[in-house]
This record gives C-alpha cells, sequence and structure tokens, in this order.
C-alpha cells in the first residue's frame, strides 16, 4: 500500500483516543477527551481529544496533530519510523515511494544499507556478549565484579567485552559475509591506509546503544586497565546514529520514565546501570554530549519533569546551567542535583548508600531557583541580560509571567523593567522597524485569511482559486503551505514543518468554530478579495495615469481616467 493510503487506513483501523490512552489517562468533557498534557509540565486537563476530528491540541503548550504526530512524539519518532510502526500494527504492507527508477534504486540502496547495518550491530553485539562470557573475558568479568553490576543488569543492558585482537569482530563480519566498507561507515572498523579493517573497539568492556526499537545502532567502549589511551571512545555518527538524537538506557528506561513521569539525566554509562541496579530504572544517560534539543524532544514525550544530576565542580555547574535552561524554556520541570566534591552516582551509591542519594534528591533545587544562584555569581548587567534572553526564548507564553516574576524577585530586578526590556530584546527592532513591520502584518492578514479558509476547508481549493486567492498570495510562507496543500490535501500535515503544522492543528482545533460553515466564511473571503482587486487596479491604473501625464497622449489619459473611475466606483459599491 502506499503512503498516501496506508496513512488513511491506519487512521481508519486505530482509534486516536484508544492509542492516546496507552500512554495518558483521559477523561471524558462533553464531546471531548481532557487530561494534563504530557508534553509540557502541568497540572490543568489542557490537552484536549477531538475524537470525529481525530486530532489532539493543547491550550498551554500548544502541541498539536494527530494520531501520527501523538503517536511518534510520545516514543520519539520521526514520521516514517512512526508510519511504519503504525503499519506494523494494524497489519498494513507499505510500498515504498514510487518515484521514478533512479530514486527507487537509489532508496532501495539506502535502506539495504541501513539494514545491513543493523545486522552488522547485532552481530557485533552477540558477539561482544559472546566474548565477555569466554575465556578470553576474564579480566572484563572480574571488572563487573569489581564494580558490582549484578548479572541482571549485564544482560538487560546487554553489556560485552572487545578482545585485544586487530581483527576479532572484523573476522566475524567477514565470516557473516558483510562488506569491511560498509562496516567502516558503521563506525564498527576501522580502515588503515592501505585499506586493511580493523577493529575500533579492543580492550575495552563494551555499552551497546539502542533505539527506541530495541536495535542496536552503536557502542561505548571503556578501557578497564591502566592503558595510556582515551577512557572512553563512541561510535561515531553514522546512517542509523546520530549522537546528540540518542540517550543511553532510554529503552530500558522508558516505561518506567512514562510510569512515574519523570526521569533521572546523567552523564555516564556507568552511573546509568548504578542507578537502574538501585531500583532507579527511569535513568538515562546524555552519551558523553551536553544535552541537545534533540535529547529533550525524545524525552519530552514521555516525561514532563527531570532530575538532572551534575558533578558539583565549575564545568559540572556551568552543563546544569545550560540544561535547566533548555529544559525550562520549552516547558520542562527539572530540578538539580550537584554531587559532593569527588564523587559521582557509582561511588555515592554504593559508598553511602540509597538513603544519602535520596537526601539529595529532596534537597535539589528546582531548575530557575538553581540558575538564579548560579546568576547571582555574576555581574549584574551579565545577570539581566542573561535573564532577559532566558525570558524572551520561552516557548510556552503560559510560563512567561511566572519566570519573570520569580527571576525578578530573586534577582532582586524591577518586574516592570524585565518585561520591557525582553519585550526590546525580543524585538530587537527600532520604531521604524515596527512600523514597517506593522504595515507588512496588514499586508499579510490577507495572505492568513485565504490560508486559514484552506486548513479549515481544503478539499475546497477550487473554490478560492476560482476567487483568485491563490494569485493574491504574498508570502512565500503562505504560497508554500498552499502548494503542499494542494498536493496533499487532508494528509498535508505530514509534510509540513513544525511551524505549518501548528497554525494547521490551531485553526482545526477544539476552540475553533465547527467545519460547517464553509459556504458563509467563503462568502466573506470573497467580499475582502473582490475589494483587495478593486484597490489593486486602482492603485495601478493611477500609477500608469502618473506615468503617462506629460507625454501629450491625451487618448490614453481618458482611457486610464476612465478605468480609474469604474474601480472607484466598484469599491464604493462594495464598501
Amino acid at each position: 500500500m502506499q503512503s498516501r493510503d496506508a496513512i488513511r487506513v491506519i487512521k481508519e483501523r486505530l482509534n486516536i483516543v484508544e492509542v492516546i490512552r496507552r500512554y495518558v489517562e483521559l477523561k471524558r468533557n462533553g464531546s471531548r477527551w481532557v487530561a494534563p498534557c504530557p508534553f509540557h509540565q502541568e497540572s490543568k486537563p489542557s490537552f484536549s481529544v477531538n475524537e470525529d476530528q481525530g486530532i489532539f491540541y493543547c491550550f498551554g503548550c500548544q502541541a498539536s496533530g494527530d494520531i501520527f504526530d501523538f503517536y511518534g512524539r510520545i516514543n520519539g519518532l520521526d514520521f516514517r519510523e512512526t508510519l511504519e510502526q503504525l503499519a506494523a500494527e494494524t497489519g498494513i504492507n507499505l510500498e515504498r515511494n514510487p518515484r521514478g527508477a533512479r530514486y527507487q534504486e537509489e532508496e532501495r540502496q539506502r535502506r539495504s544499507s541501513r539494514q545491513q547495518m543493523l545486522r552488522m550491530h547485532e552481530l557485533a553485539a552477540a558477539h561482544f556478549a559472546a566474548a565477555l562470557r569466554g575465556k578470553d573475558g576474564a579480566e572484563a568479568r572480574a571488572y563487573v565484579e569489581r564494580r558490582g553490576l549484578s548479572p541482571d543488569i549485564v544482560e538487560r543492558f546487554g553489556l560485552g567485552w572487545a578482545r585485544r585482537e586487530w581483527q576479532s569482530l572484523s573476522d566475524a563480519l567477514r565470516r557473516a559475509g558483510f562488506d569491511a566498507h560498509l562496516a567502516a561507515e558503521a563506525g564498527l572498523l576501522g580502515q588503515s591506509g592501505q585499506g586493511r579493517a580493523y577493529d575500533r573497539f579492543r580492550g575495552r568492556m563494551i555499552f551497546p546503544i539502542k533505539n527506541l526499537s530495541n536495535q542496536v545502532i552503536a557502542f561505548g567502549g571503556r578501557i578497564i586497565g591502566d592503558e595510556d589511551e582515551a577512557k572512553y571512545i563512541n561510535s561515531s555518527d553514522s546512517p542509523i546514529y546520530k549522537k546528540g538524537e540518542h540517550l543511553y538506557g532510554l529503552p530500558q528506561a522508558r516505561c518506567a520514565i512514562a510510569a512515574k513521569g519523570s526521569a533521572l539525566l546523567t552523564e555516564g554509562y556507568m552511573d546509568v546501570l548504578t542507578l537502574h541496579q538501585f531500583g532507579y530504572d527511569n535513568a538515562v544517560g546524555v552519551l558523553g554530549t551536553a544535552l541537545t534539543p534533540e535529547q529533550i524532544k525524545r524525552l519530552s514525550g514521555f516525561a514532563s519533569r527531570l532530575m538532572l544530576l551534575f558533578d558539583g565542580d565549575r564545568a559540572g555547574r556551568k552543563a546544569a546551567l545550560r540544561s535547566c535552561e533548555m529544559l525550562l524554556t520549552r516547558g520542562l520541570a527539572c530540578n538539580v542535583v550537584l554531587l559532593p566534591e569527588g564523587e559521582d552516582i557509582d561511588s555515592l551509591l554504593r559508598g553511602q548508600g540509597v538513603a544519602a542519594f535520596e537526601a539529595l534528591q529532596a534537597t535539589a533545587p528546582d531548575g530557575l531557583r538553581f540558575c538564579v544562584d548560579v546568576l547571582k555569581a555574576l555581574a549584574p548587567r551579565e545577570t539581566v541580560e542573561w535573564a532577559r534572553n532566558f525570558i524572551s526564548r520561552v516557548e510556552v507564553p503560559e510560563l512567561v509571567s511566572p519566570y519573570a516574576s520569580a527571576l525578578a524577585a530573586h534577582l532582586q530586578l524591577s518586574e516592570a523593567v524585565l518585561r520591557q526590556s525582553t519585550v526590546e530584546y525580543r524585538s530587537g527592532k527600532t520604531a521604524k522597524d515596527d512600523r514597517r513591520l506593522s504595515i507588512r502584518a496588514r499586508q499579510n492578514m490577507r495572505d492568513v485569511q485565504i490560508m486559514i479558509y484552506a486548513v479549515r476547508y481544503p478539499d475546497r481549493l477550487a473554490d478560492l482559486r476560482a476567487l483568485g486567492a491563490d494569485l493574491a498570495l504574498q508570502s512565500p510562507n503562505a504560497r508554500q503551505l498552499w502548494d503542499i496543500i494542494e498536493e496533499w490535501g487532508v494528509q498535508a500535515p505530514h509534510y509540513f514543518n513544525e511551524r505549518q503544522k501548528a497554525f494547521w492543528f490551531s485553526e482545526r482545533g477544539p476552540d475553533k468554530a465547527p467545519l460547517d460553515s464553509g459556504d458563509k466564511e467563503l462568502e466573506g473571503l470573497r467580499r475582502d478579495l473582490e475589494a483587495y482587486y478593486a484597490s489593486a487596479q486602482k492603485s495601478s491604473v493611477s500609477a500608469a495615469l502618473r506615468e503617462n501625464m506629460g507625454r501629450g497622449d491625451f487618448a490614453a489619459d481618458l482611457d486610464y481616467l476612465r478605468v480609474l473611475q469604474e474601480s472607484l466606483e466598484k469599491g464604493y459599491e462594495q464598501s
């Protein structure tokens, strides 16, 4: 089945309410279902599901969409992954993109390479796990015992051992018929200057990294001896793995995170393993990078609150501040645990026990308070600059006011001055620029009205074309939106960017009028467009008349004046 048909059939076979209820406790409210939003911090039921239209909408964070948008966002999947999983659930076989032969061949090769890379990683994970259990894994097993990792944790996370030989894994891949160049592209092997393949991971404990479909897509490796090498090495980016998009342990922790509504976020592989062993099965790691927007997006699909675990040194505080900024501006709540000097999660839990860790969590400041405490060490000017920059980036409108009030109170700033400076900072425009923007906004309002109708009634684009609405569009964004709707109709949201998708679902949301007054809305738009074209004609004729004046062509002047008079009369009748 082609993707377009599959989307329609999936929506017919799956009820959006039943799918959302897997993750959210919905309650009936009239014709709608409501709940606290799973995508941002709140307690009020601002999350609304319209079963008849098959869409959801949050009045707080403006998250919106259909069954594909919800399933993808809650599970951290892109659209293609979402389509494939829901198609499998509903028993649909997808036909690959039916474009030209060349494109199909390239797509086939890409899929084939990706599948081979996944199989290589599956083989590699089994190879490393077998090595840990085998006679060559004695030193690795001793390390596991020394670190106090239980057999259950070793098995659940698939830990392994990379032998010290240069061709152990490469030989295994070769025997299985895999291409060494593709294995190098997948990040499993390296290649010498002479083109000889060799193992990237040697003499290291291996930590498999999985995607949300529970497929191994990368590895982390840690030395366990005194070798003069980097303590950790990680798989490089590949067609199946982008480091800043994944979190270590998320497949193992996702159910616990969704059930608890919160996650523990730490840095190292061993920290995650130790936390799970001590019962904190909602712990994940950032895979050796600073927290990224992509990782936040994945986490926000499962939890609205995070506990950040960082070292208490200067670097740890700096990383915690940046992470708090990113989480708070996106509407997620967080608290910050700064570990005592010289301690990490592993040493703290094993040395002082769960009670000590619980005490740290109980006294952990919330994210905004932590930011304030860090800011107090800065110069006043830097503090104000940070505060207004922070407020300007808050994505949830309802959080702007409480954030501004809290920052003003704790930093001893004038709330009015902070709000005003934030407005100025956000706009970054002079009064002249603002006037220009106002004029442009009035010009684009017509585009907005046209596209509101197109979004509400995508099956009536022919009626809009008959009025010349498509020709009246001026902004590139409106024309792009029109083109997508014209091609895909009601399935257009799956081909929108985030801004276009938000506009679509906002105008079709539960707070809008029912979609049963198309004729009436079209009549109002018709009057506006006729007035616009009459005004445009008048402006054009007037400009032509001014251009012709002084040339002595009186016959042409009379023609222009006659047309201008007709335009004025027509405009008067319509007003």
